[in-house]
């Protein structure tokens, strides 16, 4: 039987901590019931540097539940950096890893489904997507499918409607353990394994208790984030808008210069200004999209770990930690 790891980041999640580790505890002990994953199997909680008590609360689990596993990261990386190090500490441990949200947003009982699409139908990936976006507010909604068609139209490869909720084999995280960058998007980054894939469909819930870890600011810089990680296109298309305002200012020099000639020629004060304006403005906007792209080279170059383990809990000593 294969050893099942349930990946959890978690970030100030005191309030839903105790119903998800009950609720994951009924569902993987089930699966074990029911001879599907290994007794060995567990549930590996992440504190990427909470403030609250969520470590604490992870510790009484593991003192109180065999299922329950906790990694606490040293200082707070993100989500990404948080799900990358639970699944690169679990890959040592599973052989089969399945990633979700600490706020019970994401389907438990979808688990079964992506263990039957990993056990029957022989896929390395399962995606977790969203059959459906109703319980999002009217701009959350409307955001989320300009993301995923921008995305598409920047040529990334990206599962539309889906977050975190994947599986992955051992020989998944085996070769994404290979990516070496580090700008995270795992979204964009996990397509590029490769490997038999597979989706299963999901109804998303509420938060059961607790706020949102990603506020608009936040969704806007991962937004941003995934896009420059995976994509060229916005510089391309900053040296195709500055080819455009070259030909149109040939165009205007042009004109200028046959009204001169025919003495038509007035004071252009107004031209002129709203001219410097304007270049102006898309200079700024040309060079901040450069800087972005150098900035992220910069992080890349200096190869900065993308997060340090601070403790991590496992009672099995057959484990290697």
């Amino acid at each position: 039987m294969e050893i099942l790891y349930l990946v959890v980041p978690c970030y100030n999640e005191q309030e839903v901590l105790h119903e998800t580790c009950s609720r994951l505890t009924a569902k993987l002990t089930g699966l074990i019931q029911q001879g599907r994953v290994s007794p060995k199997s567990r549930m590996l909680f992440v504190d990427d540097g909470s403030r609250d008590e969520t470590w604490n609360i992870i510790q009484a689990l593991h003192g109180e539940n065999p299922l329950v596993s906790g990694l606490k990261l040293s200082r707070n990386r993100g989500h990404q950096n948080a799900l990358l190090a639970g699944l690169m500490t679990a890959k040592e441990l599973c052989d089969v890893s399945i990633s979700l949200d600490a706020d019970l947003q994401d389907d438990v009982d979808a688990i079964d489904r992506f263990l039957d699409q990993h056990q029957q139908n022989g896929c390395g990936v399962v995606y977790g997507v969203r059959s459906s976006r109703k319980t999002d507010t009217f701009f959350k909604r409307n955001s989320a499918l300009a993301f995923y068609k921008m995305m598409k139209f920047l040529g990334v490869d990206i599962v539309y409607n889906h977050a975190d909720y994947r599986l992955m084999s051992k020989q998944a995280l085996e070769a994404l353990s290979e990516f070496e960058e580090v700008n995270l998007f795992l979204r964009g980054m996990v397509p590029l394994v490769g490997f038999k894939s597979g989706t299963v469909e999901y109804e998303r819930h509420e938060r059961f208790a607790g706020s949102s870890k990603y506020p608009l600011k936040k969704m806007l810089s991962f937004a941003f984030d995934g896009i420059t990680s995976f994509s060229v296109k916005p510089i391309r298309m900053v040296l195709g808008l500055g080819a455009l305002i070259f030909a149109a200012s040939i165009l205007i020099l042009i004109y200028f210069l046959i009204t001169k000639l025919l003495g038509f020629a007035v004071p252009g004060w107004t031209s002129i200004v709203c001219s410097i304006w304007m270049i102006g403005g898309i200079q700024l906007l040309c060079l901040g999209m450069i800087g972005e792209y150098i900035g992220k080279i910069y992080k890349e170059v200096k190869h900065r770990p993308r997060y340090t383990i601070e403790a991590f809990l496992n009672d099995d000593p057959s484990d290697k930690h």
